[in-house]
This record gives C-alpha cells, sequence and structure tokens, in this order.
C-alpha cells in the first residue's frame, strides 16, 4: 500500500514531461512553418492564441510542486515552450512601434491622423482577452441572371449619413467558403463607420476565372442602383480579399476599375499565377497546382495565356489603385513571396501602397481579431479605408 502513491506520483510526472514536451513541440509552430494541413491550423491557434497555450504551459509547471520527478527536462521543456508562445507577442509589439510611421511614409502626411488615433494602439496584449466583434445584416440577392442566385451580406455602418463602402471577398481555393466566413472585420467596421458587403460569387470546379471577377462587377452595380436605401457613398469603394478572395478582388482592381473604387486590400492572396504554379506548396498541406488547375481551367503547359491573364501582377500600372498587402512570413498555403512581388512591382509603377509583414503569422491568421496579427492587420486595414476614402 506504501508504494502506491509513489507510483502515482512516478505516472504524473511522466505524463507531464511527455505533455510539456508535446507543447514544446507545438510552441515551434510560431517560428517554423507547418509540414502538414492540420498542423498548419494548429498553427493558426498558436500564433494568434498564445495565451491559451501558455496558461496549459504554466499550470504544468507548476504542478511540478507536486510531481518531483523529471523536473530538470520538464522545466527545460516548459520553459523553451514558454518563450515560443511568448515571441508572436513579442515580435507584435516590435512591428507596431514603427507601424503609424512607416504607413504615413508610405502615403503621406495626410495619412497621420485618423478617428481615434490618440487612443488606438496597434497591438496592445490586454485586448487579446476582449470579445470578438459581433454585428448583424442583411442578405440581398445581387444577381439572378445565373443558374443560382448570388447573394451579399450588408452591414450598415453605425454612423449616419451615406457613407464608405468595403466589398468583401471571401476565400476557400475559389472552391469553397461563402460571405459568413471571418465575420468580424465587417462587424468591427460597420461600428467604425463603413458599410460592408460581404459576397458570394461562382466558384470552382464549375466555374472559371473571370467568372468571380464578373461577379464583382455585377456586386458594384447592384449596390450603385440601391446606393440610396443602403446609404453608400459610391465615391468610395474599398474592395477587399483574403487569399482566393484576394486574387478575385485585386484582378477586379486591376483590370475593371471600377468608378468610386478608391483602394484594393489583399490578405495573403496569391498575386502571381505563373509563378505560384511553378513553386507549388507543400503537397502534405494543399495541392495547390490542382486548386489552380480546377480555377484556371487547365495546367501552366496547356493554358499559359490563362495563368498570365488571372495574374494581378501582370496589370499593374500608373493608374493602378493604392493598395494594401497583409501576409504572414510563415504562410504555407500563399507563399509571402507573392507580396514581395507584387509590391516591387507597384513600387515600379509609383503606386502607393503599403505592406505589412508579420514574421510570425501563418494562412488565415486574421481568425482571431484580437490575436498579435488580428490585431496588427485591424490597425492598418481601417487607416487605409480612412485614408484613401476620405
Amino acid at each position: 500500500m506504501d508504494g502506491k502513491p509513489l507510483l502515482i506520483s512516478q505516472k504524473g510526472s511522466m505524463i507531464r514531461l511527455i505533455l510539456l514536451i508535446l507543447i514544446f513541440l507545438i510552441s515551434l509552430l510560431t517560428v517554423f512553418r507547418a509540414p502538414a494541413y492540420y498542423l498548419w491550423l494548429l498553427a493558426i491557434g498558436v500564433t494568434e492564441f498564445p495565451m491559451v497555450f501558455m496558461a496549459i504551459t504554466g499550470i504544468l509547471l507548476i504542478a511540478g510542486i507536486w510531481l518531483h520527478k523529471y523536473q530538470l527536462a520538464c522545466n527545460v521543456f516548459g520553459g523553451l515552450a514558454l518563450l515560443l508562445l511568448l515571441s508572436p507577442i513579442v515580435r507584435a509589439y516590435v512591428v507596431s512601434a514603427t507601424l503609424k510611421q512607416n504607413f504615413v511614409a508610405a502615403f503621406g502626411p495626410g495619412s497621420a491622423n485618423v478617428k481615434g488615433d490618440s487612443t488606438k494602439l496597434p497591438f496592445n496584449i490586454f485586448r487579446i482577452f476582449g470579445d470578438q466583434p459581433s454585428g448583424s445584416f442583411k442578405t440581398f440577392v445581387y444577381n439572378t441572371d445565373k443558374d443560382v442566385p448570388l447573394t451579399l451580406d450588408f452591414y450598415k455602418s453605425f454612423t449616419g449619413g451615406k457613407r464608405p463602402c468595403v466589398i468583401v471577398v471571401h476565400g476557400g481555393s475559389w472552391s469553397s467558403g461563402d460571405s459568413r466566413q471571418l465575420p468580424e472585420l465587417n462587424a468591427y467596421l460597420a461600428t467604425e463607420g463603413y458599410n460592408v458587403a460581404a459576397v458570394n460569387y461562382r466558384m470552382a470546379p464549375k466555374y472559371k476565372t473571370p467568372a468571380p471577377v464578373e461577379d464583382i462587377s455585377q456586386v458594384f452595380k447592384y449596390l450603385k442602383s440601391h446606393a440610396d436605401e443602403l446609404q453608400i457613398d459610391t465615391g468610395n469603394f474599398v474592395l477587399l480579399g483574403r487569399s482566393a478572395g484576394a486574387q478575385i478582388a485585386l484582378l477586379s482592381a486591376y483590370t475593371k476599375p471600377e468608378p468610386g473604387l478608391k483602394g484594393v486590400v489583399d490578405f495573403y492572396g496569391p498575386a502571381d499565377m505563373v509563378w505560384g504554379y511553378s513553386l507549388p506548396s507543400n503537397p502534405l498541406v494543399m495541392d495547390s497546382r490542382l486548386v489552380m488547375r480546377n480555377y484556371i481551367g487547365g495546367s501552366y503547359e496547356a493554358v499559359p495565356d490563362k495563368f498570365a491573364a488571372s495574374s494581378p501582377i501582370e496589370f499593374v500600372n500608373r493608374q493602378t489603385v493604392p493598395t494594401l498587402l497583409i501576409h504572414g512570413d510563415n504562410d504555407v498555403l500563399v507563399s509571402p513571396v507573392h507580396s514581395q512581388k507584387l509590391s516591387a512591382r507597384l513600387k515600379a509603377n509609383n503606386i502607393k501602397h503599403f505592406c505589412l509583414q508579420l514574421p510570425w503569422a501563418t494562412h488565415g491568421f486574421d481568425y482571431n481579431l484580437n490575436g498579435p496579427g488580428g490585431q496588427l492587420s485591424t490597425y492598418v486595414v481601417e487607416r487605409f479605408i480612412h485614408t484613401v476614402t476620405k
């Protein structure tokens, strides 16, 4: 009987060590790219909800008061895990320290002051614990010409009078997702005085490019024709897209520059489809070549002109609208090189633009609007919209 508590203590110590080793391995996702699909999903959690993992690690370390065996190993793995889990927060503060001045350098003195600027910091650790924004919307059918009617969700600005409108194009590899994807930013922008239209569009493999871009043209037509009832300032539109939706938003903005369109926001989008096909993503994460073939209608060898025609980078010129690029350096689905290449092309054409690079972030980092990447991206999105529509 006397040996039973000792045996329980030894088993508990072993379980504690295994859990701390596991958390340490998970924490490596804050500095290394995820090697597989489910680890990519985990990387979003680790980098944008780091306090949750830090709390678990802290509890396991405190358990060492009762579970003494393997103490040194537990302290080493737990301490290293805590440092790695803390790194997105530390790096977010580093990026935030110069974010405003870097944006002002890109867009000029007129971008120095935005609504509530004196009280808004690009990143604040205490906001990590805040509630996610939420809001109501109305759904409208904006196009009945197709075999399946297309809808948009409209978030009305909290500010009275006609207000600018942000058109949000969802991601999903051109074949999935919908307008309800990541709605928190839509709700937040509505509280800050902007109308938001989150749209659905025709998707692959049934529909190929440029069908989604044609749908965005129909969105503009609908919103302009209903501007009075929706209280939209038709001289102030901004396109915003994520991932595949960013490619659609960029291509729409660059090839069909709608009157009243003042800028486009690109969240981790593929800007160079030719280059992207030549260097595909890790097949354990996503078969990016198959995704592109389904959307474009064949391989690059079979339809090279279509790949070029669907590459936003090919259509940058001196009349291109101001552009905001946001990308994580640890993105495993869409390489950050896409945004780097597009930034260089915009610079060569003297187009006002800003590229926010987040060293720790992966694809879809803005799932948590209160996380390190979510806070910084929201800050710069709001500043960009204010600057181009004021």
